[in-house]
């Protein structure tokens, strides 16, 4: 059974760091394209960075590019985000993701999510 669950929210104050981290099992991280949203009240659900599946290419949005870091451990069978000189917008809830080939078709499999707050 496919299971991704995120830790490491909280409240933090601007400029701060904090570490998500998505804990896998079901499936192995190592060779699966995972990815790191977010979605901030009012707001619709965006994509801030992902990590290819074998060979680990990473790609960030915009607004997140030289402060995130999406990383993953194989035998933790874990993905991160590390979120360094955190500001206002980035309060959010972060979700993990990652989808897997069935016979039915690809498959998206969703965590919980975890509340990001940025505020003095």
């Amino acid at each position: 059974q496919v299971q991704l669950v995120e830790s490491g929210g909280g409240l933090v104050q601007p400029g701060g760091s904090l570490r998500l981290s998505c804990a896998a099992s079901g499936f192995t991280v190592r060779t699966s394209a995972m990815s790191w949203y977010r979605q901030a009240p009012g707001k619709e659900r965006e994509l801030v960075a992902a990590i290819t599946g074998v060979g680990g290419s990473t790609n960030y949005a915009d607004s997140v590019k030289g402060r995130f870091t999406i990383s993953r451990d194989n035998v933790k069978n874990t993905m991160y985000l590390q979120m360094n000189s955190l500001k206002p917008e980035d309060t959010a809830v972060y979700y993990c993701k990652t989808v897997l080939g069935r016979y039915g078709g690809p498959v998206a499999y969703w965590g919980q999510g975890t509340q990001v707050t940025v505020s003095s």
